[in-house]
């Protein structure tokens, strides 16, 4: 993954320090990362909200932080990552996690993609020294710099 980093998550997949009202919201800006870095249609981010409503938050996947993602579907038009970090933390309904700060949105174009990048970002993600750097870094660059380490 570290060598990928760059083209999974371009600097146009960031939303930093942006306010939502609800998780609703929160994932809708996840989308809007995918969308505009070409990662997939608004279809999809529909899709992410279903899963949710039907599943409940089981994508809140530690203290802080959810995995926004669906299936694989017609909607993903490449394998990708929005970065969206909220200004103000806001509840998903997870007992153990909320509220969350981070959502990542994770489009996979396939399964196996879809697994790989997921396992990637899990893996740093679970270090908590690069949990905090992330949460002070500022731009896109710094974000990709310490995923990559």
């Amino acid at each position: 993954m570290a060598a990928d980093i760059d083209g999974f998550l371009p600097d146009s997949a960031f939303l930093l320090d942006v306010p939502a009202s609800d998780w609703k919201d929160a994932i809708r800006l996840a989308g809007k990362g995918l969308v505009a870095a070409g990662f997939t249609t608004d279809a999809y981010t529909d899709q992410m909200i279903d899963t949710v409503e039907k599943m409940g938050p089981y994508i809140v996947i530690a203290p802080g932080l959810a995995l926004a993602h669906s299936r694989p579907s017609d909607a993903v038009l490449k394998t990708g990552l929005s970065w969206v970090r909220l200004s103000t933390p806001v509840e998903f309904g997870s007992k153990t996690n909320d509220p969350v700060s981070l959502v990542i949105g994770l489009a996979g174009h396939d399964e196996n993609e879809h697994i790989g990048v997921m396992s990637a970002i899990a893996g740093a993600l679970v270090d908590k020294k690069k949990t905090a750097d992330l949460a002070k870094a500022s731009t896109p660059d710094e974000i990709r710099a310490i995923l990559k380490r």
